[in-house]
Formats: structure tokens, sequence, C-alpha cells
């Protein structure tokens, strides 16, 4: 069987076009998935788009944008979006969904991300970076993906370690490698070039109990998996980052082998995130 997708997003979140929870969960049972989890997008920073690039903004990003340059993503509905879930559970008795939200730089923002996870009861909570702090504004990684790559992953994985060891309250850190999603083609990526930097992060994250996403958007280099479980991790998620119903489970079954391989099995139910091997 394959894992649960606990990292989902629909039509609820503001980035996702062609979202729609009801075809997410028909892929879902398509691919014989247990279960998965709608984590729509909290974004809570705005970021700031350089002039060059803003002609060439998505549609629905470029609505957006305020005079001064700066994109500011709204407040997800969230009682829009828990009646959207509960129809879904009640229309697809056989899925089991959970609800759940993607906190993006929650460290940076804890006032709002607190005072969103008291006044709403999520099943699953991840916790993201999506953007690096420069000169008193916030930049997405995708537009400033023309600096130089191995700095820009560094600059990532130190704002991951930050939020990592931060108080946040979340328990799964998503796509610690969403920074080699604007890797150039060009250069080839070396997973042990940064070794020490993603163990530091790796090693922080298994000390604060927290869970580590299997992001499968782009291939998780295999050495992080084997330092996940080198430096004391002990669970594991997985995600499509799906932002469409087709992408819903994407690349999971190679992703399960991925984990066995080094270490990780099914949890005690189907709908239980992974654990090591030597875990009870």
């Amino acid at each position: 069987m394959l894992p649960p997708d606990s990292h989902v997003h629909t039509e609820w979140s503001w980035d996702t076009v062609t979202g729609s929870m009801v075809r997410s969960c028909e892929r879902a049972l398509e691919l014989g998935l247990p279960s998965l989890a709608f984590t729509e997008h909290a974004d809570l920073t705005p970021w700031l788009i350089p002039p060059p690039i803003r002609p060439h903004l998505p549609d629905h990003f470029r609505v957006r944008l305020r005079a001064d340059g700066v994109l500011e993503p709204p407040a997800l509905d969230v009682e829009g979006y828990l009646a959207c879930v509960q129809e879904c559970r009640e229309r697809f008795p056989d899925l089991r969904i959970f609800s759940g939200v993607e906190l993006s730089e929650p460290h940076w923002h804890r006032p709002q991300a607190d005072a969103l996870l008291a006044a709403h009861r999520f099943e699953r909570v991840l916790g993201s970076v999506h953007s690096l702090p420069e000169d008193g504004a916030h930049y997405e990684l995708s537009v400033i993906a023309d600096r130089p790559a191995d700095q820009l992953l560094r600059a990532y994985l130190g704002e991951v370690l930050g939020l990592v060891e931060s108080t946040a309250d979340f328990e799964i850190l998503a796509h610690i490698d969403y920074a080699l999603r604007t890797w150039p083609s060009t250069k080839p990526f070396v997973a042990t070039d940064f070794e020490e930097e993603f163990r530091t992060v790796l090693r922080a994250l298994a000390g604060s109990g927290r869970a580590l996403e299997l992001n499968t958007k782009v291939p998780l280099p295999r050495e992080i998996l084997l330092w996940w479980a080198a430096e004391g991790g002990r669970v594991l998620s997985f995600g499509s980052d799906a932002h469409a119903p087709e992408l819903v489970g994407h690349g999971f079954t190679c992703a399960a082998e991925l984990a066995a391989s080094c270490g990780f099995r099914a949890g005690r139910t189907p709908h239980d995130l992974w654990v090591r091997r030597d875990q009870r």
C-alpha cells in the first residue's frame, strides 16, 4: 500500500489555479492512497517582486501585486475550507481525509501563526520556508533564482534551521530541498557538498521531535534520508505538494521504495506517518 499523501493543495490555496478538493479525492482513490491531508497555504510573509519579473508573473499573482511591488498573499478562508473538507468526508467515506495547513515562515510571524492554530484544530500542520530576507524585504526563491545556486541553498538551509530551532508550532518540516527546485540544470547537484548544512538542520529537527517530509516535487537525494536516520530522525512524512488533482500521490511508489531502502517503514496503520524500522 502507498503511504498517505500529507501535503496537498486545492482551490482553497491562493496560488492554486486548477485545484479541486473533490477531484483530488477522486485521484487519491484511483491510486489506492489510504488517506490524504489538505494542507492549504497560510503564507504569512509578503514578498517583494523585482521590477523585471513583475510583467511575467502569472495573472493570479499579478492581481495581488501592490503599487510598491509587494505581493501579499491573502488569508486562508478557514471556515470555507473546513466546510469543504467535511463535504468531501461525507462524499468519499472510503478515503481518510485529514484537515491541515502549511504555515510559511511561522517563526517570523508568531502572533498570526499562533492565533490561527489556536482558533482551529488542524490535524496536520506543516512548517515551511519559501523566501529569504534581505534589506528589510523578503524574496521568494524563484524570483532570485539567478543568484549563485550554492549561496542560495546555504542561505535557505540557514533560514530552515531558524524555523526548526524555534518554538513555532508545527509537526512536519516541509520540503527541506525547496531550493533545489531552482537549481540550474547546467550545474550538477552534489548533496555531499552541503552535508554539514543538511545534517545541522536534520539534527535539530530530530531533536525537536518533528517529522521530515519526503517531498516528491523534485527527487529527494538519497543522502538526505540516510542523514536523517543517522542524525536520529524517527518519523517520515510523504508529500506530493500537489497543486492540481492529477499530481496527488505523484512519485509515491518510488518514494516509498527509497524510504524503505533507507530504513523506514509504514506506521501502525495505513494512515500513520512512516517511522524508522527500529522504532515500535
